[in-house]
């Protein structure tokens, strides 16, 4: 039954691109209140799009925005694989770097000479998730899918999931199963399909900094007054020391240490630095000394400043103290750390270097998630490896990744499931950033792919 549900897909490349593209047009930015009806139409159309291929599918609230969750009819017998993936998409700014519209998914060659299509989502997560649409919906019109299936896609997840472990804790009849599949990572190069195994967790924080009750002209009181951007300039300069390390009491205790078969797993990756280099248009790369660049994005944690705010910036000049400034900075944890004392640690370091004549202030809350690895010798990292060289007809290499996706430790805390992550992105598919596109052969191989790993899971033991 496989080879007539992989002939099926061969024939809906077209459809299947199409198909993809409507769905990039709706511009589901969970982060910007003025899209929340594009959230719940972006979420209308994915489950009306199930429902024609014979899911049952609805959407459900949230003290945010909706989720989506479907289902096939469940057999007695059949494992039960949940599918996890995200409608919603980044902001797409900076707008004028974009060489298309950000919302008018446009197919050309990338700076590879490949065919790919461009917009916002188009790898992260939407892409993605439409390769298994497909391949579900290929199923469907050969029977039905081999395994007891639930489908979950939020619309949160690029603004930390903020609600959906409230969620899954009062939905946990309908999310049962015996596995979870996420496809919202890369291969590791073009051809080089992979199972990633590791993700370093997060900590998110917004720092406020407030100086004077007002702005203030910076020739009256420049030098007499504390300016809490150069105070926050000041300040966030001492996250590291000069060896590239972060310089925050405590924040490596519980750094778990990379294996020696992990890095010799590693070190038969194709990986070669100086063209790494040259497609980041940089002249040499930077971090921890003593570390390799994927020891570096892989298995060590980081402090980086996201976004700054402070004083005057719109054009010409305005000489002026602003009241205050802030900064978002991102630290990405990996085994074993613990997101919530790592946040005290950053947020106890921040109040003892800050002047006492400055108030700090951390104004978000709930962009933790945890770090995660999974076991690779298991039944399903062996059934997915098998469904990997069908859709791609290569074997794949085992990876880890250097970001976070917050459901797989939610799932493994509130269900107990391991999660298989199955990603079919390319490293330079500029996720979250201008440009951003999906290879046309790895959505293709990817789809081919999903309706595989559904075939190999109907063996998995329950």
């Amino acid at each position: 039954m496989l080879d007539r549900v992989l002939q099926t897909i061969d024939g809906r490349r077209d459809a299947a691109l199409a198909a993809l593209k409507d769905f990039l047009r709706i511009p589901s930015v969970s982060t910007k209140p003025d899209h929340k009806s594009d959230m719940l139409r972006c979420a209308t159309w994915l489950a009306d799009q199930l429902k024609f291929g014979g899911l049952s599918a609805e959407i459900l609230p949230t003290k945010g925005h909706p989720v989506v969750v479907a289902r096939n009819r469940h057999e007695p017998g059949r494992p039960t694989i949940l599918f996890y993936g995200h409608y919603d998409v980044q902001p797409p700014e900076p707008l004028e770097l974009w060489k298309t519209p950000p919302f008018e998914p446009t197919v050309r060659r990338d700076d590879a000479g490949h065919d790919a299509v461009f917009a916002r989502g188009a790898v992260d997560d939407k892409g993605q998730v439409w390769c298994h649409v497909e391949a579900i919906l290929a199923w469907q019109a050969h029977g039905g899918v081999p395994v007891n299936l639930v489908v979950l896609i939020e619309g949160e997840e690029e603004i930390g999931s903020e609600h959906l472990a409230d969620f899954v804790r009062a939905n946990k009849d309908k999310l049962r199963a015996d596995l979870c599949l996420i496809s919202d990572t890369n291969q590791f190069a073009r051809g080089v399909p992979a199972i990633t195994y590791g993700l370093r967790g997060l900590v998110y924080e917004e720092v406020k900094l407030t100086g004077p009750g007002h702005d203030l002209h910076s020739g009256m009181y420049g030098g007499a007054v504390p300016n809490p951007a150069n105070v926050l300039c000041e300040l966030l300069a001492t996250l590291h020391k000069p060896d590239g390390s972060v310089n925050i009491p405590g924040f490596y205790d519980d750094v778990a240490k990379l294996t020696a078969e992990e890095k010799a797993l590693w070190a038969k990756l194709p990986f070669d630095e100086p063209e790494f280099t040259r497609e980041l248009k940089l002249t040499e790369l930077s971090g921890e000394r003593d570390y390799t660049t994927l020891e570096r994005t892989w298995v060590r944690p980081t402090c980086d400043i996201n976004g700054l705010t402070a004083g005057y910036q719109g054009p010409g000049a305005k000489t002026v103290i602003g009241s205050w400034a802030s900064a978002k900075v991102s630290m990405r944890l990996v085994p074993n750390q613990d997101p919530q004392k790592i946040q005290a640690a950053f947020r106890k370091t921040i109040r003892e270097r800050t002047p006492k004549n400055v108030k700090v202030e951390f104004t978000l809350e709930g962009h933790n998630a945890l770090p995660v690895v999974v076991p690779i010798d298991t039944p399903a990292t062996k059934l997915a490896a098998e469904a990997l060289a069908v859709g791609f007809d290569k074997q794949p290499t085992f990876i880890r990744g250097g970001g976070t996706i917050p459901v797989v430790g939610l799932l493994k805390q509130e269900l107990g499931l391991d999660t298989l992550l199955i990603g079919f992105g390319l490293p330079d598919d500029r996720v979250h950033s201008p440009n951003e596109k999906f290879d046309l052969d790895a959505f293709h191989a990817g789809t081919r792919t999903a309706a595989a790993l559904y075939e190999r899971l109907s063996k998995l033991p329950r």
